[in-house]
């Protein structure tokens, strides 16, 4: 049976003492090979980790990554993405919308006249832009009031 360690927590605690990995490996009675694996993220055996746990000298479970901590990190970092996938998709859209405003001006002011052809167009693209504007806002709000009750639990 395989188990994930903490990697940042295992690799944290060897260089608070001042140990090299192959000074851990030879305290825990493992591979050197071991240790780098476990420090990259990979599982780890039973064993492994019940000799870790004795080399520094603390409870198996101490070494485990928490499921909870796990996902709320997980749940973090699809936020993180969205909400920038959400900005950007936003500032593609303004950038389009200041380009499509002058375009617009000079069409009005190329054809002349004392009538604004290009309002119309030109008041409904503000409306869209302003609603995306008003989306990437909400979601942004819903995303940090989840993760404040998340984080209260």
């Amino acid at each position: 049976m395989q188990f994930n360690a903490d990697a940042a927590k295992i690799k944290r605690w060897r260089e608070e003492r001042h140990w090299s990995q192959e000074h851990l490996a030879d305290l825990a009675g493992i591979g050197l090979r071991t240790v780098q694996r476990i420090e990259k993220g990979e599982p780890a055996s039973r064993e492994t980790m019940k000799a870790l746990a004795a080399a520094f000298n603390v409870d198996v479970m101490a070494l485990a990554v928490d499921p909870g901590t796990e996902a709320a990190e997980i749940v973090r970092k699809k936020d993180a993405k969205l909400i920038a996938g959400m900005r950007l998709g936003f500032f593609i859209s303004a950038a389009s919308y200041v380009f499509g405003m002058i375009l617009f001006a000079g069409i009005s002011l190329g054809i002349g006249g004392s009538i604004f052809v290009m309002k119309w167009p030109m008041i409904w693209w503000t409306v869209g832009v302003a609603g995306h504007g008003l989306a990437t806002i909400i979601v942004e709000l819903a995303v940090r009031h989840r993760q404040s009750t998340f984080a209260a639990e």
